[in-house]
């Protein structure tokens, strides 16, 4: 079973299978116990279909650099995951990014100039392969099963989420109503020494409010601006994701720390 190109593997995936009915059809997915994959993760893509979701629960921001991203934050630093459990389990009833939810699988091109997307997953998981139990990919028939076929359907949803959240960044970098983020938190027993947090990207308010009405209303009415709305609200929750680092003992000493 040859791997699929992968000149750089997504967040997460350690390797990656094209899954097809020769290889594997007496494979089987059972039951993930856990998600250890996503115990040390501080921070995972998003599409802005979950904008409106996950604000309820996670701070939005944007990576830094040419290409901005959407990302949520589960902690204020590197490694640091405050909504995992020592068990690999999430620790609170929070929205969980589709991203999260499609591993171990994804759409890919099996070679550069592939214009289908194959149905891939990551080998390296346990809960996958030759075994008793579990939900099989293929049927007698070596035809795609129920769950195969959802499986499928998902990933292709996540992927045309993709190209909504590719447009939503467009329009946002042709408004250029971006700006380098910076968000200082001070906790009570030292007022004089902020926890400084840099290296995303987040809307400017006050280039949003300048925008000429024409483009405040163009965004309105095609749904954008509720999501960069969305955005903006879920910072509050940087402060109570600080709070929640400090009572898990995750918060650095140092002050000046880096996102």
């Amino acid at each position: 079973m040859a791997s699929a190109p992968q000149p750089q593997l997504p967040l997460f995936y350690k390797d990656l299978l094209p899954l097809n009915s020769r290889d594997h059809a007496e494979w089987k997915v059972g039951t993930m116990e856990g998600a250890p994959f996503l115990a040390q993760t501080h921070a995972v893509p998003l599409t802005s279909d979950e904008f409106v979701d996950a604000q309820r629960h996670y701070p939005i921001v944007f990576t830094a650099g040419d290409n901005p991203l959407p990302i949520a934050l589960f902690g204020l630093n590197e490694g640091v995951n405050t909504f995992m459990g020592e068990d690999n389990k999430l620790t609170s009833a929070v929205y969980v990014p589709a991203y999260v939810r499609r591993y171990p699988f994804m759409l890919a091109r099996l070679r550069p100039d592939a214009e289908d997307l194959s149905l891939c997953f990551d080998p390296t998981v346990e809960f996958i392969g030759k075994r008793e139990d579990g939900l099989a990919f293929f049927n007698e028939k070596s035809e795609p099963t129920e769950y195969t076929q959802g499986v499928l359907d998902f990933c292709r949803r996540f992927e045309e989420a993709g190209q909504r959240t590719k447009a939503f960044m467009e329009e946002l970098q042709k408004l250029d109503i971006m700006m380098d983020g910076e968000i200082a938190i001070t906790r009570n027993d030292q007022p004089d020494k902020p926890f400084v947090y840099r290296g995303f990207r987040m809307v400017d308010e006050k280039k949003l409010r300048e925008l000429p009405i024409e483009k405040l209303d163009g965004l309105n009415k095609n749904g954008m601006l509720i999501l960069i709305h969305a955005h903006l609200f879920s910072l509050n929750l940087m402060r109570t994701l600080f709070e929640r680092q400090m009572a898990q003992g995750k918060v650095p000493t140092a002050q000046g720390a880096a996102n």
